[in-house]
């Protein structure tokens, strides 16, 4: 028996389900062989943050086949698709399409052999590394199922193919093109992702913070060369830059509750080109996760202070005072709402069993999908996780995550058959009771 054909019984049958549930498991099978055929299309032909022009536009003919109202070109490659089905509710569903810039190991048939060259100006192999073909395939087996159940649900449905995740643009970008304006806006928001933390076809949810506030910050500490036989006519930049990476350490361990998540890690420390010359500048690239805005505040306020407070301590003048520069593409926390949060829980643990259905601890990783709630704060949102480790590799390494490939590994390859089937089904759910009728 073929793996498809081993997933199609799966879904048609492995789990005792009420007869709704069941006829939507047997849909969701039949329509499974075409959802992987387009699933390999996308995997082979990846594309990177904001050039997704192929994705988008094969994505978009498929939901004018549908018969959505489709607009193109929102936020540069993002894709609008919209379908009014009687008064009721307005339901956002989002997919994001971006792949990641990693050349692929995973040996699979159909393994990208792409390259593209970057906005950092570098050429690279292009991957999915992240799973986002897994987005768009279920994306698109949800639209046909919502479409074709229009019967049983009432309201408006506006399903979005996001561009620019992983470089926290495309939310962004889309925004600002209007799509809470041009578009019908929100009253729920729904996104899934694919999970290497969890064996295929597990669900996973939490509420509240569930991903992190991601900001990027700069520190050029500047000093005095010399040459290093005469440090006494130096202000070396080197022993400042150690003093201030040591003491932002506080930042975290001593400043903040610890019961209030954060992080502070210096990724880079470049100096100095060699061994007996005191440089005149160090520069330092830190990465800065935290959940609240005033945790967040306060993280970005203390490296400055600390920067300068360790500069002052140096003896440096004012004029040479570190410069602390925090990116402009930082990424917002993503919050789950917990009436949404806790009412899906319940629907997934009724549709799929108890154990397929588990309670996530909060991440300190990214996620854009966070904007759109922030945008609007009276609405619902959830963002739920679908496992995608093969059940034989989550068993062969005993649940233990850091022997398996992580997202964004060059070998990350998941089971997407299962993915995708149980995203299909999950998000149909979720939107049907979103969308019920009154």
């Amino acid at each position: 028996m073929t793996k498809t054909a081993i997933l199609t019984a799966l879904l048609a049958g492995a789990f005792a389900l009420p007869a709704p549930a069941a006829t939507l498991r047997e849909s969701i099978a039949n329509d499974l062989p075409q959802l992987m055929t387009l699933y390999r299309d996308l995997h082979a032909n990846p594309e990177l943050s904001m050039q997704e022009v192929r994705s988008s536009a094969k994505l978009a003919a498929e939901l004018r086949k549908l018969g959505f109202q489709v607009t193109e070109h929102v936020g540069k490659t993002g894709v609008v698709a919209v379908l009014r089905n009687g008064p009721g509710k307005t339901l956002l569903i989002r997919a994001d399409m971006d792949a990641l810039p990693v050349v692929e190991q995973t040996g699979l048939p159909f393994a990208s052999k792409a390259r593209a060259m970057a906005n950092s100006g570098v050429e690279s192999g292009v991957m999915h590394a992240c799973g986002h073909d897994t987005h768009m395939t279920a994306f698109l087996g949800t639209a046909r199922r919502l479409m074709a159940s229009k019967a049983d649900w009432s309201g408006t449905l506006v399903m979005i193919l996001q561009p620019g995740e992983e470089t926290s643009q495309g939310a962004k970008a889309m925004l600002a093109d209007g799509l809470f304006t041009r578009f019908p806006k929100p009253d729920v928001a729904l996104a899934f992702h694919d999970s290497a933390s969890l064996p295929a076809g597990t669900i996973g949810l939490g509420s509240g913070y569930v991903m992190a506030n991601v900001d990027s910050v700069d520190v050029l500490v500047k000093g005095v060369g010399s040459h290093g036989a005469a440090p006494q006519n130096s202000r070396d930049p080197i022993v400042l830059a150690s003093r201030i990476v040591g003491s932002m350490q506080t930042l975290v361990s001593r400043e903040r509750n610890p019961l209030d998540p954060a992080v502070v890690t210096v990724g880079s420390f470049h100096a100095g080109a060699t061994h007996n010359i005191i440089p005149d500048e160090a520069r330092l690239q830190i990465t800065v996760r935290s959940y609240t805005p005033e945790v967040r505040k306060s993280l970005l306020d203390g490296i400055a202070r600390v920067a300068r407070g360790e500069a002052i301590a140096a003896g440096m003048p004012d004029d040479r005072m570190p410069v602390v520069t925090v990116e402009d593409r930082s990424t917002p926390s993503t919050f789950n709402t917990e009436a949404l949060t806790t009412r899906t829980a319940a629907l997934f643990t009724q549709e799929f069993g108890a154990d397929r259905v588990k309670t996530m601890p909060p991440a300190m990783v990214g996620e854009d999908f966070g904007r759109y709630w922030l945008a609007d704060k009276s609405k619902q949102s959830l963002i739920f996780w679908v496992g995608g480790v093969p059940k034989d590799k989550w068993a062969a390494a005993g649940g233990d995550t850091t022997k398996l490939p992580s997202l964004h590994s060059p070998y990350w390859a998941p089971d997407a058959e299962a993915v995708i089937g149980t995203a299909v089904e999950a998000m149909t759910v979720a939107a049907t009771d979103v969308l019920k009728k009154a």
